[in-house]
């Protein structure tokens, strides 16, 4: 039987009317929509996606090589490997001084994406409204919604260099909010929060009774200064749900490790969800964890000192081509503005993708407060971040020749 293009138009409209109108909703992940028109384009440079250009250390991926040859295949613990909990629970309080008990207070997750969605799931009761300081890590606001949550943003600013103030977070909050999601460092805008900058921010958590998502996945990755984690804050600890992995600092992306850390009784309704849709985390994934938190950390500091390197010199250049940039004090993204062209950031992307072959994402895929600004990955080589910036400059260069 042929089909036509109207019956198949008609037969798409009415799966479409079988699905949950919250995802059917949900916008694309702006990230992703962008970086499809690169897909397959010759002589694109990569300033987008938010991933280490290293390689996962030998030593890493030997350790899960071995775990296989040695037939560890099986289901460990819902809540992860022991041994890996009481590394993680070692390796916080060391390094961040925050004590959480393997036993109980600590879940290894399949990323930091899946302890996100664990902690919205556990927490949101339908109409619930949920903070989130913009621009922001881009599936905050989705996974809300799923949860039948209501997400609120809460806009930023580069003046203040993206730092979230109590002041804002005040002027937000109404009966409905129960949580506040936090990202420092920053992903997109690579901004850091001091111990002084969390402590009236704790002041306003404090007084309206809420809990606070922490989502500090780039805590190593910060230069002058070291992370605060605001479970270290007084009073916080058991308001907070820690969130982390080993994607950024220890080069796993594609090993999708993670792990969440909270009071006792968030992890046990965490726990129930994460048993019935995940099970565990892939044994030979946490064995290659453990290793890293054993034996990785020369490597990890050898990469933080080259994305140190990197980010003195892309914030130079976007200063020198004549793109203002705030200093960018953690994580490894530039996010230099772009509105003293004229251009939207969709549209300066687009074109900066198109006429420049120079692949960045636009700051409204990050909420509608990141209008004016490009976020610019700056985990890739320097000859590949200098090249960048070179076509960068020229393609500023035609635009002002243009008006």
């Amino acid at each position: 039987m042929i089909v036509n293009e109207d019956t198949k138009q008609q037969q798409v409209k009415s799966m479409e009317t079988y699905l949950s109108p919250l995802v059917r909703n949900i916008p694309p992940s702006g990230i992703r929509k962008f970086f499809d028109l690169a897909n397959g384009s010759k002589d694109i440079i990569t300033l987008g996606v938010g991933e280490p250009d290293f390689t996962t250390p030998w030593h890493v991926r030997e350790a899960c090589v071995y775990s296989l040859e040695r037939g560890m295949t099986a289901y460990t613990s819902n809540a992860g490997m022991i041994e890996l909990r009481e590394a993680i629970s070692d390796y916080l309080n060391d390094n961040f001084k925050v004590a959480y008990d393997p036993k109980d207070q600590i879940i290894v997750t399949v990323g930091g994406s899946e302890a996100i969605d664990l902690a919205l799931r556990a927490l949101i009761v339908p109409g619930d409204e949920i903070l989130i300081p913009e621009p922001c890590y881009v599936p905050y606001s989705p996974i809300t919604s799923i949860g039948g949550g209501v997400p609120v943003g809460i806009e930023t600013y580069a003046k203040d260099d993206f730092k979230l103030t109590a002041e804002a977070l005040e002027a937000k909050i109404t009966p409905k909010t129960k949580v506040l999601i936090l990202c420092y460092p920053s992903n997109p805008t690579g901004s850091i929060m001091t111990y002084e900058d969390w402590l009236p921010i704790a002041k306003v958590v404090e007084k309206h009774d809420l809990i606070v998502i922490a989502d500090e996945i780039y805590a190593e990755l910060t230069y002058g200064q070291k992370h605060v984690s605001f479970s270290s804050i007084p009073g916080m600890m058991d308001r907070t749900i820690l969130v982390s992995g080993f994607s950024k600092a220890f080069a796993m992306t594609g090993w999708r490790m993670g792990y969440v850390c909270a009071h006792p009784d968030l992890i046990a309704a965490m726990l129930k969800i994460h048993q019935y849709t995940i099970m565990c985390a892939p044994v030979m994934g946490q064995v290659a964890a453990l290793e890293a938190l054993k034996h990785g950390m020369e490597e990890k500091d050898r990469m933080v000192e080259s994305y140190n390197q990197r980010r003195r010199l892309i914030v130079q250049g976007f200063q020198d081509i004549g793109l203002s940039c705030h200093e960018p004090k953690g994580a490894f993204y530039a996010f230099p503005s772009i509105a003293s062209t004229g251009l939207s950031s969709e549209e300066f992307a687009h074109r900066l993708l198109l006429e420049a072959k120079v692949a960045a994402v636009p700051g409204t895929a990050f909420g509608a407060s990141g209008e004016g600004f490009l976020r610019c990955s700056y985990a890739t080589s320097v000859a590949q971040l200098t090249e960048a910036l070179d076509r960068i400059g020229k393609f500023l260069h035609k635009l002002k020749q243009e008006s």
